[in-house]
């Protein structure tokens, strides 16, 4: 996997760190991985520290001061990525939830393929999903339903956050301007590099619930991602 960097978002993952460092480094040798921290309070950055002893050359650790959301954590990732030059730039959660075998899928996709952004998708072939009650599965398939409705993606798992980009994607798009931070930020993402016509390629995964740790889920993430495609498309509408 050449010149491939994971970027895990982290707050409160100390239960699932070193394993999932461990599993994506088992990927390929040529992996690296930059963990964007939110000062955990249970201490996630120091066993990263620790963690980057071994892997000293690969693992990286970027600390931010406070929890300032999701979307922002993937932007200062990035940003930062962008920066040191890698050609493809993955975000994935800390917690299992996307399968680490699964990665090389998703490269594939962009370096064998004619992808520019590759999803790990969950509703590409039906509903993929482990461990979650029927009515978290409903909601999400619901959502992405939506948000198809609203922006015209041919996209199945809008609110995905298992993605591959080629480097040229985000730099295409102005970073700066990103509006979202939670789970609306992974459907903005999608939407931008759908405005600038990249080819994005859904590939089917297989969605399993955390089994350690608590969800970051929250009744003010599911408004933003609602009423926040509204806005988004209208304001894509005026542009032209």
């Amino acid at each position: 996997m050449l010149n491939t960097v994971v970027i895990i978002p982290t707050y409160n993952e100390i239960e699932n760190i070193e394993a999932i460092i461990r599993a994506v480094f088992s990927q390929s040798d040529t992996i690296h991985i930059l963990i964007v921290d939110d000062n955990s309070p249970d201490l996630t950055a120091l066993k990263v520290k620790e963690l980057q002893k071994e892997f000293h050359d690969k693992l990286f650790l970027e600390m931010r001061k406070e929890k300032s959301g999701l979307g922002t954590a993937y932007i200062h990732g990035f940003k930062w990525s962008l920066q040191k030059g890698y050609d493809y730039i993955f975000e994935m959660d800390a917690d299992f939830s996307h399968n680490p075998k699964d990665i090389l899928k998703l490269y594939n996709a962009c370096y064998l393929e004619s992808a520019d952004m590759s999803i790990g998708s969950r509703y590409k072939t039906g509903v993929n999903v482990v461990n979650w009650p029927m009515a978290r599965v409903l909601m999400s398939y619901l959502a992405s339903k939506y948000v198809r409705l609203i922006t015209g993606m041919k996209i199945h798992d809008t609110t995905a956050g298992f993605v591959c980009y080629k480097k040229q994607v985000l730099e295409a798009i102005d970073l700066d301007a990103v509006k979202f931070i939670g789970y609306a930020f992974q459907i903005e993402m999608k939407f931008k590099a759908y405005l600038k016509k990249f080819n994005i390629v859904e590939v089917p995964v297989i969605f399993t619930d955390r089994t350690r740790g608590e969800s970051k889920l929250s009744s003010g993430i599911i408004s933003e991602a609602i009423f926040g495609v509204i806005s988004m498309k209208l304001k894509s509408l005026f542009k032209k």
